[in-house]
């Protein structure tokens, strides 16, 4: 650094910072949107567009490359910019320094007198084909492919072909390529609200359009803002279903922008407004059945996708029943929003005894209570919960419920339970399990279920002594409104 400000006294220097330049960077592949929706990053401080179908947008690839440099050059951003068949040829051409557009067909005359280097191969290849006297790319050209596929291997080849654009690849985008767009450019920026609103509107009413011809709706759907300035906003909604109804579309973006903590800052304008649909599914006009539950349906899924977008996808959540008997696993919350059905989840509701409803409100944890039974094994005669003693009228039960053997067992290490359902003389109705079985330790049984009879230890809950076993506990589960 001292010999540099010798010779240049007035050098600016600042320090490098590697994940600023890559923000950088990143901002400016955002900008390069508006050009193409295919855009790659290449290396640290390149960029590969995509013109493909592009170009007549915007007057030619002549025009297009004069605007983009010119869009570049107002936000101070320095570029060299070559249209070329292949992203190997566009690329090596560039870091030469080498600007222009090469016409079809002309990619092996245009790149022959840059050096091998510029086909991007390990630095012991470069240095090799330079001792054997191969320094440019069209002196590796005349060469015969097979002694150089023997010595340096395949890779050097495959490279050579796509920068002599004998071979093409295509380049993989930074950003999933939309399944349908609509936009809509301005010669002068727009900056109201009532402006950007009625913009949505009608690019909702062209992708409308666009999802009917393909029968399809979307699910998710990207507004992109971009600004005079070079800085680009989105905002994603997403439907719990497929949907081409531009009205609710509208509806939901309006419910986007008032929720923003952040609003939309429309600084000097924006040039560019575009709509994208993420992604689509298959979407069939549905018939309206007789007793009104389709209508029923939309109003419900049309409340999620509003909420969603308030309050965030989230926080937004359905129950979803599992196919098991144990009530703590019997649902699941999963986002309202969300098609996919988790594995554990069933189509089919489990198999439960009618004659046992369980209640929808349960404690988490149970609650412990004091029983008292007629028989060990039986259903409670009265019950304390909360210092207050309940009187049992009526009682149905048990409804026995072991662990799943396929699973851990529960964390209190009991592993059976009895529920029942229980009424006390006030009418109020209650969800008591017992945890654990009374037993006869003598007779070869105890609280976890059979052993063997003879001098054997004891096993969870069981006590060697003869007689009934300790006493398992009652825990109450649940209430019925």
């Amino acid at each position: 650094m001292a010999d540099a400000r010798a010779r240049v006294p007035d050098l600016a220097v600042i320090d490098h910072d590697p994940t600023a330049d890559a923000a950088f960077l990143e901002k400016i592949a955002d900008d390069c949107d508006r050009w193409t929706p295919l855009v790659a990053l290449d290396g640290a401080d390149g960029l590969v567009l995509d013109i493909t179908g592009c170009a007549h947008l915007f007057g030619g690839e002549p025009d297009m490359r004069a605007r983009l440099l010119a869009h570049l050059k107002a936000h101070d951003v320095g570029a060299i910019a070559v249209v070329a068949g292949t992203p190997d040829a566009a690329r090596a051409l560039a870091r030469a320094g080498a600007g222009g557009i090469v016409p079809p067909g002309g990619e092996a005359a245009a790149v022959a007198g840059l050096p091998v280097a510029r086909l991007d191969v390990d630095a012991e290849i470069v240095t090799g084909l330079s001792r054997a006297g191969l320094r440019t790319i069209g002196d590796l050209a005349a060469r015969p492919p097979t002694p150089l596929a023997a010595r340096f291997g395949m890779e050097l080849l495959t490279r050579l072909a796509r920068t002599l654009g004998r071979e093409d690849v295509r380049i993989v985008p930074r950003r999933p390529l939309p399944a349908a767009i609509a936009e809509r450019r301005f010669p002068e920026p727009i900056a109201r609200a009532e402006d950007i609103e009625a913009t949505l509107g009608l690019l909702a009413d062209d992708l409308a359009l666009m999802l009917e011809a393909r029968g399809a709706g979307g699910r998710a759907f990207e507004a992109s803002f971009f600004r005079a300035d070079g800085a680009v906003r989105r905002l994603t909604v997403e439907t719990a279903r497929p949907s081409r109804d531009s009205r609710a579309l509208r509806r939901l973006y309006r419910e986007r922008l008032d929720a923003l903590a952040d609003p939309v800052d429309p600084g000097f304008g924006f040039d560019l407004v575009r709509l994208a649909v993420l992604r689509a599914e298959p979407l069939t006009p549905a018939q309206v059945s007789l007793d009104g539950r389709a209508v029923e349906e939309e109003e419900v899924a049309a409340l999620i996708d509003r909420l969603a977008v308030r309050l965030g996808r989230a926080r937004v959540l359905r129950f979803l029943e599992r196919d098991t008997h144990d009530p703590e696993r019997a649902s699941v919350l999963v986002p309202a929003a969300d098609p996919r059905v988790p594995r554990l989840a069933s189509p089919h509701p489990p198999a439960r005894a009618p004659a046992l409803a369980r209640p929808l409100t349960l404690f988490e944890p149970p609650q412990p209570v004091e029983a008292l039974a007629e028989v060990p094994d039986g259903p409670p005669l009265r019950f304390r919960w909360r210092r207050v003693v309940h009187e049992v009228a009526r009682a149905e039960g048990p409804e026995r419920i072991a662990p799943e053997w396929w699973r851990d067992a529960r964390p209190d290490g009991t592993p059976t339970r009895d529920y029942y359902r229980v009424e006390n003389r006030e009418g109020r109705r209650f969800w008591l399990f017992r945890a654990g079985l009374y037993e006869r330790a003598g007779e070869g049984w105890h609280a976890g279920g059979w052993r063997e009879r003879a001098g054997q230890a004891s096993v969870g809950q069981a006590s060697v002594a003869t007689g009934w076993t300790e006493a398992p506990r009652w825990f109450l589960h649940g209430l019925f409104p």
